[in-house]
């Protein structure tokens, strides 16, 4: 790595290991014939600038590392390596080509997108069969997997690992090994990385015959996984990078970030240019105004530095001041040049030693201040422990009171360059985020679905909840007439564990009602009225068949000719947009238009997809639509935002009307599990709930502190008289624990603090049951003085808890052999074990319900599907 090329070419720039000749025209593209026709036939305009450097070594079978702010793009190496496998000569030594090449993605979307663009090219590539690998964490489903006649594997790290456990010798026949997106493959899954290169060391070391053995990784950006990629495993590669910030990383341009007050800038650039060391420095010092270059071209020569100066409005021209520019570095003097940026190109100057960014940089000029230093990039791959400080070009930032506007890009690249950051940046950064903050842009939908947003830095959606945004609409208290099961209708499936649907009373619900009487109403012709103008939040009707739907104008577009236009529209009672002609639109009566919207979104909770995975492979989302979707379902709320409950466990049921009771069917979070797509996310409700703790007021900073109060209130699960008082005192319906009761359920221990002296508070208790027992868990830390009384009809539990008394007094419905019941007491929880006088399923457990008692889901599962749903 002692030869490094820069070529500049206009706005272009690539940075070389090794020099390479780019095919910069298709038909001179190192491709075989048939892909070029293939290529031009759909319209192809390539090669890139990128291309044109990268297919070439490609196609020579030699190992490529391309860095580009297209480093995304799979065309960057699909063509060359097809055109490998055309040349079939090259697989002579193997009995056919099956598994010869393997490109590992960061995810599933990535490999679906590569498997696709893959398959366009079947047509001209007569033997190209590739295969997507996606594997469930089954084990069952990796062992009958078929790659025989596929010589393209597309997959992830995580899959590539299943598979070669029950195909351990995939990799003895790899000639052609491509990691696309390498950033997001070393972020998210190094380790595995890693651990597939060195099976594939191994394996190409044991390798019989003379194949080739390739190695390919493209990306937008050099991190320090690269390094050992490139020197543990690959042989001499060809170094791509045409992304000019990247090439500064990798040849360890020297990143200094230095604070001071706007009025003590020239002051800090004096220091900064007191030479002191013995090499010669080539420093250019760049501003965004022609006053400043003035100002501080006077300031070095009042302190005696040779200067230059260069600005749109200088009588020199670009020749002369580069001419000059290079005399006094070849004359013994440091060379110093202050200009602006738009002189820069014209200028062409790639060997200053150091920049200076007395104006702060935007990300766009940011780069092109780094070429001007490219000459002077050294290699991060070292070969010698050679000192090779004073080697390194130097980048160095003045940050002043006044740099917030572009300090949150340029932390964000410092931290990827792994430089030394001043707090003073860090503050700067998070006021202009607090200036910024995306108001309008909705709650991100990943925080809300899995508690946590793996990409904040790109998504472009909100992670902090707004009073005054979150809950401006909130579901009515009437809508949910008990937190421990309500019956919920999914109508609108996004992904797997989040939907829009209604809630359904289970006496007499408003909304059946209400749909009745609008079927009845629109059904006269003489009703449905067309709107005279369609307003933007405007209620109205819209007829589908036989089924009338209340809608929402949501946007308008220009009218045409006919002065008919395209609206689109929210099904407010369901939560699905759509576009229809605005003369679809009907008049809607104000009698129709008073209950509120019914439609909610909802969240299924502590399940999301396996290995990191940011969304749900499309075969769990389509098997959970077709499960759920219209039809009942009963839940437990544990917590609500607005119009977003988020529920566990979500099970879908069969009314029997005869035996008045309802069938649990299935779990939607074990009906996920099975899939194999899907794992355990026990963080997910404790992140939303903190989530909530942070919540900001928009101007009322009392509020927040008053609502944070509130919070901490109902912090507690063991006790439920303050929680209960607390949802009382509570202005908004955001906070809902887990053990946080309806508001329409109070007890007289809640009501009367004497009687809970007397009493004691009552311990939450979930139970659950098979054919000869009761299991009932009362969940309570640390019991002391336990007692647990048992009679045929009766169990009375009491404790100490924290200095607590904690007692349940539980009339039984059915009766039990009270000498061979039994209670174990455990850190965290109280197990009694009811033994039943007849074997057989309980209707219930309790003679009269019980707030406090609720059933175990997670056990009952595993019990038989025809258990009724009951609470207590």
């Amino acid at each position: 790595f002692q030869s490094f090329q820069n070529v500049g070419k206009g706005e272009n720039f690539v940075f070389l290991s090794k020099k390479i000749e780019p095919s910069s025209v298709l038909e001179t593209a190192p491709l075989f014939d048939g892909l070029k026709k293939e290529l031009a036939w759909n319209k192809f305009t390539g090669p890139t600038f990128t291309e044109s450097y990268c297919w070439p070594p490609v196609a020579w079978g030699s190992d490529v590392v391309a860095i580009s702010h297209q480093g995304n793009d799979p065309l960057l190496y699909i063509p060359p390596v097809l055109t490998l496998l055309h040349l079939e000569s090259d697989y002579q030594a193997l009995p056919n080509m099956s598994g010869v090449s393997l490109i590992l993605c960061p995810g599933w979307k990535k490999a679906q997108l590569v498997f696709d663009l893959l398959k366009t090219y079947r047509k001209v590539c007569r033997r190209l069969h590739p295969v997507l690998v996606i594997l469930g964490q089954n084990e069952e489903a990796a062992s009958p997997m078929e790659i025989r006649g596929c010589e393209v594997v597309v997959t992830t790290p995580y899959n590539l690992l299943r598979l070669l456990k029950c195909n351990p010798g995939l990799l003895c026949r790899l000639c052609h090994l491509v990691l696309d997106e390498t950033e997001v493959l070393f972020s998210d899954t190094a380790e595995q990385v890693f651990t597939i290169l060195d099976c594939y060391k191994k394996a190409t070391a044991q390798a019989q015959g003379n194949l080739p053995h390739q190695i390919i990784a493209v990306g937008t950006t050099w991190n320090k996984h690269m390094t050992p990629l490139v020197k543990e495993f690959m042989s001499d590669p060809y170094i791509v990078i045409t992304a000019i910030e990247e090439a500064a990383i990798f040849g360890n341009v020297q990143q200094v970030v230095q604070p001071c007050m706007n009025s003590n800038r020239t002051a800090e650039l004096l220091k900064i240019l007191d030479f002191t060391q013995r090499s010669l420095q080539k420093v250019l010092v760049f501003t965004d105004s022609v006053t400043e270059v003035e100002m501080i071209h006077k300031a070095l020569k009042s302190s005696s530095v040779v200067s230059l100066k260069k600005h749109k409005e200088s009588k020199c021209n670009a020749a002369c001041v580069l001419e000059r520019w290079r005399r006094m570095h070849s004359s013994g003097t440091h060379a110093v040049l202050v200009l602006t940026d738009d002189c820069l190109q014209s200028l062409g100057i790639t060997d200053a030693t150091c920049v200076i960014h007395f104006s702060f940089p935007s990300p766009g000029v940011f780069g092109q201040r780094l070429q001007s230093m490219s000459d002077n990039f050294c290699t991060g791959i070292k070969d010698s422990a050679v000192d090779q400080e004073h080697m390194k070009a130097k980048s160095v930032i003045l940050l002043t009171e006044s740099s917030s506007c572009h300090a949150p890009g340029v932390l964000h690249y410092l931290k990827h360059a792994e430089a030394e950051i001043p707090e003073e940046l860090y503050d700067l950064t998070a006021r202009e985020s607090e200036k910024n903050e995306k108001f309008s842009r909705p709650l991100c939908s990943s925080l809300k679905a899995f508690g946590i947003c793996r990409n904040r830095t790109e998504c472009p959606d909100r992670h902090q909840i707004y009073l005054s945004i979150d809950t401006a609409q909130n579901i009515a208290d009437e809508m949910i007439e008990t937190r421990e099961r309500v019956t919920i209708l999914p109508l609108l499936i996004v992904h797997a564990t989040n939907y829009f649907g209604r809630i359904v009373r289970k006496q007499k619900d408003q909304y059946t009602v209400l749909a009745k009487e609008m079927n009845d109403y629109f059904k006269v012709p003489g009703h449905r009225i067309s709107a005279s103008t369609v307003k933007k939040s405007v209620f109205y009707g819209l007829c589908e068949g036989a089924i009338c739907h209340r809608v929402q104008v949501v946007e308008t577009s220009a009218k045409d000719e006919e002065n008919v236009y395209k609206v689109t529209i929210e099904y407010i009672d369901e939560g699905r947009t759509s576009q229809v002609n605005s003369d679809q639109l009907l008049h809607l009566p104000a009698k129709f238009q008073s209950l509120p919207p019914q439609a909610v979104e909802i969240v299924v909770c502590r399940v999301k997809p396996i290995d990191n995975e940011v969304e749900w492979n499309p075969k769990v989302t389509d098997h959970i639509n077709h499960r759920i979707k219209g039809k009942l379902h009963h839940a437990k709320v544990v917590h609500t935002l607005g119009k977003t409950i988020w529920v566990d466990p979500m099970v879908g049921v069969t009314n029997i009307p005869v035996m008045k009771m309802w069938i649990n069917e299935y779990n939607i979070r074990s009906e996920i599990l099975s899939t194999g797509l899907g794992t355990d996310n026990p963080e997910h409700v404790g992140e939303i709930q903190k989530l909530c703790r942070q919540m900001l007021v928009l101007d009322h900073a009392e509020n927040l502190e008053r609502d944070t109060a509130g919070l901490e209130e109902v912090s507690s699960p063991q006790d439920t008289s303050i929680q209960e008082n607390s949802s009382e005192s509570c202005n908004t319906s955001m906070f809902l624990d887990v053990f946080l009761l309806d508001n329409v359920v109070q007890t007289k221990e809640a009501e009367d603090p004497t009687v809970h002296q007397q009493k004691g508070h009552h311990p939450q208790i979930k139970w659950f049951q098979d054919n000869v027992t009761v299991t009932l868990k009362v969940q309570i830390l640390r019991a002391t003085d336990s007692k647990c009384e048992f009679s045929r009809e009766k169990v009375t539990f009491s404790a100490y808890s924290e200095g607590k008394l904690y007692v349940a007094d539980l009339e039984l419905y059915e009766s039990v052999i009270a000498e061979e019941s039994t209670c174990v007491i455990k850190d965290t929880e109280a197990v009694i074990l009811l033994v039943k006088e007849k074997k057989g399923a309980w209707y219930k457990l309790l003679k009269s319900k019980n707030v406090h008692v609720s059933l175990d889901f997670e056990h009952w599962d595993e019990s038989e599907d025809g258990r009724p749903f009951t609470v207590g």
